[in-house]
């Protein structure tokens, strides 16, 4: 991918995805990306997609109403700083449908971008303590012991702030899904 994301997709990034006027509880994720050394990657990009607080995404096939909502997208772009730190503030999803009629927890859907990966790479961000997780057809597919790598952290003292780590390699890898 080369240095290519800061000198033409400047422009497009985005780390506020959601206005003041949209409904629901506000969030701040901040994490970084290791590489698996434990080595910042300073110039990583992570893209972002969810829906809101009701469930819809920004999207014309969940009603005409969700897409444009004012001062909502559900998409974000965010850049990793010099030492891999990214941020962006939104509000807290609510659950989708999931297959079949079941329903999935709350999560934002995460790309990863970076040099050296000629794929992104996919994820998801699960929110701690939610009844829905137990109950998500796609957390049920991960082993119990890897689950926590999708779980964002609260991050006190803030309330609505959350810790999320991308880990490329190792022990403590993020689950990442073959899309």
């Amino acid at each position: 991918m080369g240095p290519y994301f800061s000198i033409g997709l400047d422009t497009l990034n985005c780390d506020q995805l959601a206005g003041p006027a949209v409904a629901g509880r506000r969030i701040t994720i901040h994490g970084r990306v290791l590489d698996g050394d434990g080595q910042p990657v300073p110039d990583a990009l992570i893209e972002t997609w969810q829906a809101d607080a009701q469930g819809k995404y920004a999207h014309p096939e969940d009603g005409p109403q969700s897409a444009g909502r004012a001062g909502f997208t559900g998409f974000g772009r965010i850049p990793t700083d010099r030492d891999g730190c990214f941020r962006f503030s939104t509000i807290e999803p609510g659950p989708v449908p999931g297959p079949d009629g079941t329903t999935q927890a709350p999560h934002i859907l995460v790309s990863v971008f970076m040099r050296g990966l000629l794929n992104r790479l996919v994820t998801r961000i699960y929110f701690p303590g939610n009844p829905h997780n137990g109950k998500d057809f796609v957390l049920s597919l991960v082993d119990p012991a890897r689950r926590s790598t999708l779980i964002a952290k609260p991050a006190p003292p803030d309330e609505g702030a959350f810790e999320w780590n991308v880990i490329l390699q190792g022990e403590d890898e993020t689950v990442f899904f073959d899309c």
